[in-house]
């Protein structure tokens, strides 16, 4: 948010806005915001705008362009100061709030659908499969070596199959999760450990933690295979040498509706595992929390559907995003109600 005097000139501005425009204070009050932008720009136009209707403006998604080329989409609202004449407060909102609220929704209803399919799945397919395995091993007893080779091939796709149908069975636990007090640190410190011992062996681990971050309300064994696929997914996107970062903050200010009772509920605490990869494909990056989507051909679209199903149950919400060459999965969660206020 900044401050501006009846003239223009910058007032004041919060550390917020510092990060946002990439400038400090003492810079913006001694050199004014307008340079930050083209001439042509929406924002200067909706500022002008808004001094000379006396009236407030809101633009939602616009599209800002800095001086430079980086381009940022933001909420813009700017609103009169009653007990100031000419005073205008313009803030921004980097992530449009009504895509938020859109994602969590679609998360919710993506996680439903997962449930849907994960049951009918393992109550049809399952229960045959262990026939069609015991069958395939008794014709192998009796046939010649290509016989074999081919009873082995029926074996081995039956067990992949099976192998799905029991990741997909994640899905089908609807009860509500049982949830205590936990450190995400310690949480996540567990996650780096078996990654390191596994899958992420030959990947640099990186670590920037904010150590004063309370406690969150959580089931540890969902939020651990909810953090482990999230490192598995920046891991297998990892280019050779890469490195995956991950990252805790306290983020005040967002808040969403709660499913069910309508209450708004605010998501401090901020997770973001980061990897240095090229990103999925512009036609799925809005679809990634969804089953069977994948930006790999030898994915099965799983593994970050349940990472949404895992975080919706606890009331928080999952993104995807792409700054500066890097792709960052950010989970944000709510702390326990005693701990929010």
């Amino acid at each position: 948010m900044l401050l501006l005097a009846p003239e223009g000139r910058v007032a004041l501005a919060n550390s917020a806005s510092e990060t946002f425009l990439n400038v400090s204070q003492p810079v913006l009050v001694e050199k004014g915001w307008e340079g930050l932008f083209p001439d042509d720009s929406p924002l200067r136009s909706l500022v002008a705008e808004a001094r000379a209707s006396r009236t407030d403006i809101a633009a939602y998604d616009l599209l800002i362009e800095f001086i430079g080329g980086r381009r940022v989409r933001a909420d813009v609202l700017i609103g009169r100061l009653p007990d100031r004449e000419g005073w205008l407060a313009l803030s921004f909102q980097p992530r449009a709030v009504t895509s938020l609220v859109d994602r969590q929704m679609g998360q919710q209803g993506a996680a439903r659908s997962a449930v849907g399919v994960a049951a009918m799945l393992a109550h049809e397919i399952k229960n045959p499969l262990s026939g069609i395995r015991g069958a395939a091993q008794l014709l192998s007893e009796s046939l010649d070596e290509d016989g074999q080779e081919l009873t082995g091939l029926i074996i081995s796709e039956v067990d992949r199959v099976r192998a799905l149908i029991d990741r997909m069975e994640g899905f089908t636990d609807t009860r509500p999760p049982q949830l205590q007090r936990e450190n995400i640190h310690a949480i996540l410190g567990h996650v780096r450990r078996l990654a390191e011992a596994g899958f992420g062996k030959n990947i640099a681990f990186k670590e920037r933690y904010d150590p004063s971050l309370p406690l969150l309300l959580g089931n540890r064994d969902a939020l651990v295979q909810a953090f482990l696929n999230l490192l598995k997914n920046a891991v297998e996107a990892s280019p050779p040498g890469g490195a995956v970062t991950l990252t805790t903050a306290y983020r005040q200010g967002l808040r969403v509706r709660a499913q069910g009772t309508g209450a708004r509920v605010s998501l401090p605490l901020e997770v973001c595992v980061i990897d240095e990869g090229e990103g999925a494909p512009p036609a799925i990056a809005d679809h990634l929390f969804e089953p069977f989507v994948s930006a790999r051909r030898e994915g099965t679209g799983l593994g970050l559907a349940l990472v949404a199903k895992v975080v919706g149950d606890h009331g928080g919400i999952v993104e995807y995003d792409r700054r500066e060459g890097q792709t960052l999965l950010r989970v944000l969660l709510p702390l326990a109600p005693e701990m929010a206020q």
